[in-house]
């Protein structure tokens, strides 16, 4: 078994991509805004390694509103198939512009475009309305590149604790709990 959290995620996430059969990268993504009120949702994960796990969003959505309220976050992957999750949480900071410029250009282009047209989160009076909208957009950037639009980019989850969570018989599941210490990582066990 991996000492190093990160050595043991990359071999948990190697097996999940091999097995799963839609988005091996989901993941929850918890957070809170200023008043203490949860939230959660599904995303990506786009990028991680010993810095954190990388998302992207638009930055007037909800859940980036929570976290520049409360920046600090959970995440959970859960890949049923393999039975087993991952739970990380830690403060949360931006990419980098260049970071979220270099991803950004690797979505496909009607996802970009989307990233323009879509005002996430707010109130949509019909279908109708976002479909012109973008439609509009795609005709603005027609024969050109599609540029990151200023009010979009990617978070890291630096994590301060990582759980490893893995299904056993008889509800009697087996957890290592990570957690992040002034001179690296101290290791334990859970009771399930």
């Amino acid at each position: 078994m991996a000492d190093d959290p990160f050595a043991l995620f990359d071999s948990w996430f190697a097996e999940a991509r091999a097995s799963e059969p839609n988005d091996s990268n989901a993941m929850a993504l918890a957070t809170v805004d200023a008043s203490g009120q949860p939230a959660v949702r599904m995303v990506l994960l786009k990028g991680h390694g010993p810095d954190g796990f990388v998302f992207y969003t638009n930055q007037q959505s909800r859940k980036a509103g929570d976290l520049a309220a409360m920046p600090k976050a959970a995440l959970l992957f859960h890949w049923k198939s393999l039975r087993r999750q991952i739970r990380i949480e830690g403060p949360v900071t931006t990419v980098s512009d260049a970071e979220a410029d270099a991803y950004f250009a690797t979505r496909a282009r009607d996802s970009q475009l989307g990233a323009w047209a879509s005002d996430q989160s707010r109130p949509l009076d019909s279908r109708e309305t976002f479909e012109a909208r973008f439609e509009a957009i795609k005709a603005r950037f027609e024969g050109g590149e599609v540029p990151r639009p200023p009010h979009w980019s990617g978070y890291r989850v630096a994590p301060d604790r990582i759980e490893f969570w893995q299904d056993r018989a008889h509800r009697l599941h087996e957890r290592r709990l990570f957690a992040r210490t002034a001179t690296g990582w101290d290791e334990g066990l859970l009771y399930p």
